[in-house]
């Protein structure tokens, strides 16, 4: 069956040569018109996520291309995705190139960088599968998210995580947070660098990480041991807590230590992707 996504059918053998260009969507009417509505809205499926950003995208292409369903681009960005274009005509995945407000509406939003992608979601794993990927002894860090919710703090937190090879983001297994087009885009293909982790009852992640070597360090703004003063363990998740109201009290209780970040005291405390940044770089300092 013909795929009306994909390029125009070849020329009829015996007409004049013609000017090659890269490889596109049809060029037709429909190449340029406005996605449907439905299209714009919510995308095909519940098991597919919207992404936006050439990283965002690249990343994508380069870690599971086989997840990508559809690719909408604009006529400017041929040249940065030429091997993805080229791929989407040998697999027959559909992408059309349209106006840059067609993309305005396909993300959202404005920030896409003339590319927008359906791809297949990742699940994250459970606690079990994850503990078992890690070599047992090396070093590690992973950071527990206690009711983070900002998509862009998210996404800079994965973008934080990706840069200093964070082992996991650890997820409550109450929590609704999950990749978003905003927070891949931010995370500048971060989001398919880590891998999120499920987990089950509080009591019962503790005590498999802390069987596993890890030891849990809740991140508060006053009161907690220096951080660049303390002494920071091999294995080490950081417990991150929420952006307006911090951790939760008896999950604080509950840690190895407690961390805070020293400061001027001209602000009350950064903010929780900031602070993430600032945890992770001194980790990496101390476990070298």
């Amino acid at each position: 069956m013909s795929n009306p996504w994909n390029n125009r059918p070849p020329r009829p053998p015996g007409n004049p040569p013609e000017r090659r260009r890269p490889p596109r969507a049809q060029e037709d009417r429909s190449a340029r018109a406005p996605a449907p509505r439905e299209e714009r809205v919510a995308g095909a499926s519940r098991s597919e996520l919207r992404l936006y950003g050439l990283n965002a995208v690249h990343a994508v292409f380069a870690r599971r291309p086989e997840a990508i369903r559809k690719v909408y681009l604009t006529e400017s960005r041929i040249p940065a995705l030429k091997p993805l274009l080229a791929w989407c005509v040998k697999q027959r995945v559909g992408y059309r190139v349209v106006e840059e407000g067609d993309l305005d509406r396909l993300a959202a939003s404005t920030h896409h960088e003339g590319v927008v992608a359906d791809v297949l979601k990742v699940e994250p794993m459970p606690m079990g599968d994850w503990l078992r990927t890690l070599p047992d002894g090396t070093p590690g860090a992973a950071l527990w998210l206690d009711g983070v919710g900002n998509p862009h703090n998210f996404g800079a937190i994965l973008r934080s995580a990706a840069h200093f090879g964070v082992a996991g983001i650890l997820l409550p297994r109450d929590s609704t947070l999950a990749i978003s087009g905003a927070a891949a885009r931010v995370a500048e293909g971060g989001a398919e660098q880590v891998p999120l982790v499920r987990m089950g009852q509080t009591e019962n992640a503790a005590a498999q990480l802390r069987n596993a070597g890890f030891s849990l360090a809740a991140t508060v703004v006053r009161g907690g041991v220096d951080l660049f003063a303390a002494t920071l363990p091999k294995r080490l998740v950081y417990v991150m807590g929420a952006e307006g109201e911090g951790m939760d009290a008896q999950l604080a209780a509950a840690c190895d230590t407690r961390l805070s970040i020293p400061g001027s005291g001209a602000v009350e405390s950064l903010n929780v992707a900031a602070a993430t940044a600032v945890f992770l770089a001194q980790w990496k300092q101390r476990s070298r």
